[in-house]
């Protein structure tokens, strides 16, 4: 019951869209900054390090090199002051904390992408569509 009552108090204040991003994706957040009168939008680009909490809540923590050291900064996924998260590289990871990362030097603490990720109906097309005769006769011929 009082679960129910906190989600309506929240509703209002949640992101209508709220971006797609994992644990180990490389991100821009793109941060509102407000100084005096003046607004401006500053992008923290870094790995996304831990995700937790759900609802008004939910938030991410982001860890970057600035120099030798390493910055992280935490972020709250529904608040105003972040206007967008675009993922730039999708890290494959098998942990939801990567917390490891802070004791990682170089290009140890490079995490593995994940490529070819594709839509269910884009491979099934794709297995679908017959492989021309020509291209298979010079594929060999060339051996």
């Amino acid at each position: 019951m009082s679960q129910r009552v906190l989600d309506l108090v929240e509703e209002p204040y949640l992101k209508a869209e709220t971006p797609e991003f994992r644990v180990g994706d490389t991100v821009d957040v793109m941060c509102r900054i407000i100084e005096g009168d003046k607004e401006r939008i500053q992008a923290f680009n870094g790995t996304v390090i831990a995700r937790q909490g759900h609802g008004l809540n939910e938030k991410f923590v982001v860890r970057r090199l600035v120099g030798k050291e390493g910055v992280e900064r935490t972020f709250l996924l529904h608040s105003p002051h972040v206007v967008d998260v675009r993922v730039r590289r999708r890290g494959k990871v098998r942990r939801a904390k990567l917390y490891y990362l802070r004791n990682r030097v170089g290009k140890a603490r490079r995490l593995r992408e994940l490529r070819g990720q594709r839509k269910s109906g884009e491979a099934a097309e794709e297995a679908a569509a017959p492989v021309p005769a020509a291209s298979v006769a010079t594929a060999g011929a060339a051996s």
